[in-house]
């Protein structure tokens, strides 16, 4: 703080040795005769009426922008064509200059909205493709886990594609922030609407009065700073925002939940991973995956939950999918029991689960932070706790030692009831289906 404050000194006293030197008060003035005009404008009540209205000007032009350009941007995501639609559009709105904006806009609408057009399309395609890259961004393992989850839209958003937005989304605010409060007063220079700070400047520059020139570039200084804090105060608290997770969505329990491949094949490329495989999954029966690595067990996971189709035959699932997937998948910037949370909707259900295979310190701790083999744990549970019809863990035990594998097994026996289980494992040997 000192440091800083010793910075914001030694440019003052280079302020003021250079009007010294220059020795005119239309050229530069001192920091005190700044100061002296600024704080005699304070004193005014037409002062306050012109920074409030400036400040509603350039702030309802920078939120409209934001708000459309998030909307846009998720409708973009969700449908290809809109992005398609909106492309040239955006790289438009970037590329022309702001003064064409500002007349144009002369010439259609007059002064009035002049400052709040200009920042609403500065904002615009800034924040719109910063959003869009992060929605983009987010990771697809994790929305696969969504996809066989079923987790509610409130769920994904503020758990996977918030944290996958961040950063993308602080860029474009620091860009947008800053020009919007530049290009928004100097289109109220040029239309010089009633009571704003853009008529002030030009009437300073006419009546060659440099000292009050200063004082309302200080002010539109204060203002956009200020303006920037708040509205990434909230931001921050958007982010922190833990809110409660809704339970993920299911249907009915269907009569028949048997799980039936009929002659499935499946390649990449050239290479055939499964080729015409068949079998049948009963309910309240639990099935052992025994194939060597490589044999297609995850590809087969993948074909029963739905995440992919089969090149041929078919697979027959009436029920909904629980799933330990072959890496762990978790929210890494949210606790153990955030990510439990996330599918049960329930916090206490959530922490009773996890405290049979974890210590209470380590469930409120972020995923990040957990060893290999207690995300493991924690996703094993996030699967066994879901109310899915049919469950498939791809090497559950990765990560641990015998006694906490012993302590997983007994958990996986007493939540399995009458569902389907279906665990992959592999051994040096060819591929056994054991009951």
């Amino acid at each position: 703080m000192s440091r800083k404050l010793g910075v914001i000194v030694f440019w003052l006293v280079v302020w003021q040795l250079l009007a010294i030197w220059v020795h005119n008060d239309i050229l530069l003035v001192t920091p005190f005769s700044a100061l002296s005009a600024l704080l005699e404008r304070i004193m005014t009540v037409s002062f306050w009426q012109t920074v409030g209205m400036s400040l509603l000007r350039i702030g309802s032009g920078f939120l409209g922008g934001f708000l459309l350009a998030v909307l846009l941007a998720a409708f973009s995501l969700r449908f290809s064509f809109m992005e398609e639609l909106l492309a040239p559009l955006m790289r438009l709105l970037k590329a022309i200059p702001v003064v064409s904006f500002v007349v144009l806009f002369l010439i259609w609408w007059g002064a009035s909205f002049l400052s709040v057009a200009v920042c609403f399309l500065v904002v615009l395609p800034n924040i719109y493709v910063n959003t869009l890259a992060g929605l983009k961004n987010t990771p697809r393992s994790l929305l696969e886990m969504a996809e066989v989850f079923r987790l509610p839209l409130w769920n994904r958003f503020f758990y996977i594609y918030r944290p996958a937005l961040k950063a993308f989304l602080y860029s474009g605010l620091n860009i947008s922030l800053g020009m919007c409060w530049k290009s928004g007063v100097a289109a109220e220079v040029i239309g010089m609407p009633d009571f704003s700070i853009g008529e002030q400047l030009y009437m300073s520059k006419l009546y060659l009065d440099t000292a009050g020139i200063f004082a309302w570039t200080a002010v539109i200084v204060l203002l956009s700073l200020g303006f920037e804090k708040l509205f990434l105060f909230f931001t921050d608290k958007f982010f922190d925002w833990k809110p409660a997770c809704r339970a993920a969505g299911h249907a009915p329990k269907p009569l028949d939940t048997r799980v039936v491949c009929r002659g499935i094949s499946k390649a990449y490329g050239d290479r055939p991973v499964l080729t015409d495989f068949s079998a049948a999954y009963e309910p309240g029966r639990t099935y052992y995956l025994k194939w060597e690595s490589g044999a297609g067990k995850t590809t087969l996971f993948r074909l029963l939950c739905g995440l992919e189709q089969p090149d041929d035959g078919s697979v027959e699932a009436s029920g909904s999918f629980g799933m330990v997937f072959q890496e762990d998948r978790l929210c890494e910037e949210y606790s153990a029991l955030c990510n439990v949370e996330l599918v049960l909707g329930d916090r206490e259900r959530a922490k009773a689960a996890l405290l049979e295979l974890l210590d209470e310190e380590d469930i409120v701790k972020p995923c990040c932070q957990l060893s290999g083999g207690m995300k493991r744990r924690v996703a094993l549970v996030r699967a066994m706790e879901s109310k899915a019809d049919c469950l498939l863990l791809d090497e559950p035990f990765t990560g641990m030692d015998a006694c906490t594998g012993q302590r997983a097994e007994e958990y996986i026996r007493k939540r399995v009831g009458d569902r389907v289980l279906i665990i992959a494992t592999h051994i040096d040997v060819g591929a056994e289906l054991v009951q």
